[in-house]
């Protein structure tokens, strides 16, 4: 049996994979496709931050900022794209029809440059900021705040730049999807797939890290960082890894989120978005595998469901739903099956052993 457990999680993402890309398909409408699309991009960006924070403890409260920058990235291509070749975006024409295309949007034409800035963005800030921040030993609640500062830093200055990215507006009406048009039924579709077979791969990613040796230095260094330390590994190192690949899932979410939802704003990056993203993994459960991907789906679908319909009392249900959680399950619905277990099965207690080291320092300094 201890040689099946460790392969549970893999047959999750089995099932969980025939669900998306073979079930859902065929059962849903293109309306709750795209919603259900719209549900993965935010999973894609949860799976990074349960790495971050259910198994770095780092509570990572400005994932909005990468979100942003693979959102932009998306954005000003395929608005290029359906501007069509040497044209202007028609809100640039707008305020300035004689101005020129400003600089850092011309390599934005290339299919290539995009794909590898979503990818290569988040990996340069994140480095920088990662490596900024955990070599001077900045952590818990100043990290949290530092992070979050850089959203709504980000989101001040995408509002205030309205010449160069529409400002509050956003960008939005976009026509292609790298030559596919994005009001066809099929490339919808197509587009959903995509999102979903990348939220596989993030779960697939995660999951061998976390049974790797970085998986156990991860939680050594989140549960006894100075002793890691003691046994000669960096911490500041193991941590910036986490955090860039929380940072790159974040980015690959907000780029796949724009085609889908046809729109990025300013609101999409800001602190609300970061700490939405957070309140999905808190009710899912940070430290588990599909705990912050389903439980960022279940708060998407609770945005787009009663946002709608109770805009005004939305937020009333998601602060309740996060209070509850954070006072009777800390470590979110995904305990439950846990504590279900224990209180099924409870074994006899055993003769009293010496106390030993905990089992992740062990596996550490083997």
């Amino acid at each position: 049996m201890t040689k099946i457990k460790p392969w549970l999680p893999l047959i999750g993402i089995g099932v969980f994979a025939v669900l998306l890309l073979v079930v859902a398909p065929a059962v849903l409408s293109t309306h709750w496709i795209n919603n259900l699309g719209k549900y993965c991009c935010w999973a894609i960006a949860a799976v990074g931050i349960g790495l971050a924070w259910g198994r770095g403890g780092m509570l990572v409260l400005g994932q909005g900022v990468f979100f942003g920058l693979g959102a932009y990235a998306m954005a000003m291509h395929l608005t290029l794209e359906s501007a069509g070749p040497d044209s202007l975006p028609v809100f640039m024409i707008l305020y300035d029809p004689s101005a020129p295309l400003p600089a850092f949007w011309e390599p934005f034409r290339s299919d290539a440059f995009t794909l590898l800035a979503i990818v290569l963005l988040p990996v340069i800030v994140a480095g920088i900021l990662g490596y900024a921040l955990f070599k001077r030993r900045i952590k818990g609640a100043y990290f949290a705040i530092l992070s979050q500062a850089l959203a709504v830093a980000l989101a001040v200055l995408i509002s205030s730049t309205i010449r160069e990215t529409g400002g509050d507006t956003g960008l939005s009406d976009f026509t292609y999807f790298f030559g596919f048009v994005l009001d066809d039924d099929a490339n919808k579709v197509m587009v959903f797939m995509i999102a979903a077979a990348l939220l596989i791969v993030c779960l697939l990613v995660v999951w061998q890290l976390n049974r790797s040796r970085f998986g156990e230095l991860l939680i050594a260094t989140r549960d006894a960082e100075e002793r890691v330390r003691f046994l000669g590994y960096d911490p500041a190192n193991i941590k910036l890894v986490a955090y860039v690949v929380a940072a790159v899932m974040a980015s690959i979410a907000g780029a796949m989120f724009v085609p889908i939802v046809g729109i990025i704003t300013p609101a999409e990056i800001g602190a609300s978005a970061s700490i939405l993203m957070i309140a999905g993994v808190a009710l899912g459960g940070r430290a588990s595998l599909f705990g912050p991907a389903l439980g960022a789906m279940a708060i998407g679908w609770g945005q787009s469901s009663l946002g709608s319909s109770w805009p005004s009392g939305w937020i009333y249900i998601l602060g309740l739903v996060f209070i509850l959680v954070t006072l009777f399950l800390p470590m979110g619905l995904s305990s439950l099956w846990g504590k279900a277990k224990s209180a099924v099965w409870r074994p006899r207690p055993g003769p009293t052993e010496p106390a030993a080291a905990p089992p992740v320092l062990e596996e550490v300094m083997k």
